[in-house]
């Protein structure tokens, strides 16, 4: 089993120029499989066909709720036909973003709810961003799971995670896995590497939000998918375990949320 890369914004533009390259490197680092995330209606478009060039790029489709304004009453139709493509396996990137602000809040929290909707129709998981609002977004997911239903999978990833342990295991609680970005790498990363070290594995996706996060020892160089194995050796690291042991988990996690064969 390889790398999973489960959160990669590979369509932007900051890979125009090179992107064949990037992958190459990716799949050199033992990378099989990255999900490409949607931030708005344009931005699944595009992602649905890369996808069609490359196999080894799976979508997830959304609204991210710092383009909340873009929403309209088409919006959930166009995600549902977008969501029916084979290479799309969950609903994301959708949540809340209360340091950004770029939408009012009412609007991100009903938007989410609606995707959410969307997500439970289709039998698909839900990649969530979550920032500077882990409570609302937790009380919202919370209400959703119930009404969900359905207790044999995982219902989704929290993504990029920066909260406490308290949130990370109501929201294990839960069945929602848990993704470790570049940061667990980062010197004054203390609060999250004690995090990963009290999280159980089986809970743990990793995951490079790249061309974002970049880990150590690329910091402020832009990211790429290839990077995540350095996500996976500090988390080997981290918890003493051999780093084939966490690729081989996370990938079974990703496999089990994701809902693909690991043959």
């Amino acid at each position: 089993m390889g790398l999973v890369d489960t959160h990669c914004h590979l369509d932007f533009e900051a890979f125009d120029n090179e992107r064949v390259e990037v992958l190459q490197r990716a799949f050199q680092a033992g990378v099989t499989k990255i999900i490409n995330p949607g931030i708005d209606i344009d931005n699944c478009q595009v992602i649905t066909r890369l996808c069609k060039v490359y196999t080894e790029i799976l979508a997830a489709v959304g609204v991210h709720p710092n383009s909340a304004l873009t929403w309209n009453e088409e919006t959930p139709d166009t995600l549902r036909e977008y969501a029916r493509q084979p290479s799309v396996v969950a609903i994301g990137e959708i949540g809340l973003d209360f340091y950004r602000d770029r939408a009012p809040r009412d609007l991100q929290q009903r938007i989410f709810r609606e995707q959410l909707t969307l997500a439970g129709e289709l039998g698909l998981p839900v990649i969530v961003h979550s920032r500077q609002a882990e409570m609302e977004v937790l009380d919202i997911l919370s209400e959703w799971v119930v009404n969900r239903g359905d207790t044999s999978t995982p219902p989704g990833v929290l993504h990029s995670f920066t909260g406490d342990e308290l949130i990370a295991k109501r929201a294990i609680s839960m069945g929602f896995l848990i993704g470790i970005t570049g940061p667990v790498t980062f010197k004054n990363a203390a609060q999250l590497q004690k995090l990963v070290t009290v999280l159980p594995l089986s809970s743990l996706l990793i995951e490079t939000d790249a061309p974002f996060l970049t880990p150590h020892p690329y910091r402020g160089k832009r990211n790429e998918p290839a990077y995540v194995r350095l996500v996976a050796e500090k988390i080997a690291i981290l918890k003493g375990k051999p780093v084939d042991r966490i690729i081989e988990d996370t990938a079974a996690n990703a496999a089990r949320l994701f809902r693909w064969s690991l043959a």
